[in-house]
């Protein structure tokens, strides 16, 4: 199944979060307009979310992203309900999680979802093997039974031989290892990860995002995953919505945020990414064929380039997955690609 083909698993729409006593009386002013800062200034209440609508779809990597006090971290919570809205819907399998009894949400947190947190939230007096099974005794499963479950997910993460130890025993990047560990364990379709690499040092992160991807080939879960590095989430994420003072203001694939950035923020937010190690060949390819030689249409420009320029008119044809011919790119195409458009009104910066 493609990518954009995959049926949503998690849909949300018009979500509202107004933290303070009198929330919903001021859901009206929000739609009208009032800025995060104006409701803070003269109501006291703070804008958390503000008119989310997306999609998640099914067995698919969906970043978040946004700096601090975008909200991102307000939404998903709002997934298994550990914040409750003021307003709007959330639905999981078609099945409106915002009605919820508490006894379907303690089942929903149980088997529907695990979360992974940027503090690890190990439990402290317990062992490596102890902690990746303490959802499956959440679960009731035997205890014979979860231990060799458990030992089956520290050894997925590359954590075999540290079962007997302590949390207080391992490094950071280890300890978030076992977090992630206990989180698949319960074999929830769907997997919340709140900046979950974000403590780690960058060489450590990158070998997290590495397990994360390679577990991901065979598993197929349906991830939210929360990030405020661009880095981060053009690596990992199918699909990335971007969020500012609590509203979505962008959303789409890697290839469509680096190349279309619905605004000066967006353009601003990627203007330091190496461009020619993120696009792909499919987001510049033109119809048509041509007798270069092929070039897979996932291929980096930095990698393409190199082909480009050898070829004797200087452009190749694009093929899909299958080797099959889908467009043609130029060398003129790959090196206008690498440079930035200008922002159109830098007067009017993030109005």
């Amino acid at each position: 199944m493609e990518k954009n083909m995959s049926k949503p698993k998690l849909k949300i729409k018009n979500l509202y979060k107004i933290f303070g006593p009198k929330g919903r009386t001021f859901i009206e002013s929000v739609k009208n307009g009032i800025s995060k800062q104006e409701l803070l200034d003269n109501h006291g209440h703070v804008l958390g979310l503000n008119d989310i609508t997306l999609d998640i779809p099914e067995q698919r990597i969906q970043v978040i992203m946004g700096l601090s006090g975008s909200g991102k971290s307000t939404l998903i919570r709002h997934i298994n309900r550990l914040i409750e809205p003021t307003a709007g819907e959330i639905t999981v399998d078609d099945e409106d999680v915002l009605s919820m009894s508490q006894v379907q949400l303690r089942e929903f947190r149980r088997k529907k979802t695990s979360m992974v947190f940027q503090k690890f939230a190990l439990l402290p007096h317990k062992t490596v093997a102890q902690n990746v099974a303490y959802g499956l005794t959440i679960q009731g499963e035997q205890e014979g039974v979860a231990k060799e479950k458990s030992h089956k997910w520290i050894e997925s993460v590359g954590l075999s031989g540290f079962e007997e130890r302590y949390p207080s025993q391992l490094s950071g990047g280890m300890q978030q290892r076992v977090g992630l560990a206990r989180a698949l364990a319960t074999d929830a379709p769907i997997l919340l990860m709140d900046e979950a690499f974000s403590a780690l040092d960058p060489l450590i992160r990158t070998d997290m995002q590495n397990i994360l991807l390679d577990l991901q080939k065979d598993l197929h879960k349906t991830i939210v995953f929360i990030t405020h590095d661009l880095d981060e989430a053009l690596r990992i994420g199918d699909n990335i919505a971007i969020l500012r003072d609590g509203k979505i203001i962008q959303k789409g694939n890697p290839q469509e945020i680096i190349m279309k950035p619905a605004d000066d923020y967006i353009s601003d937010f990627i203007k330091d990414i190496n461009r020619g190690k993120v696009i792909e060949v499919k987001s510049i390819m033109q119809k048509g064929t041509s007798k270069g030689a092929p070039l897979d249409s996932s291929s980096s420009l930095e990698d393409a380039l190199k082909i480009l320029n050898n070829e004797k008119n200087n452009e190749c044809s694009v093929v899909d997955d299958k080797g099959k011919k889908i467009g043609k790119v130029t060398l003129d195409a790959a090196i206008s690609a690498l440079f930035r458009e200008k922002s159109l009104k830098k007067s009017e910066k993030y109005k």
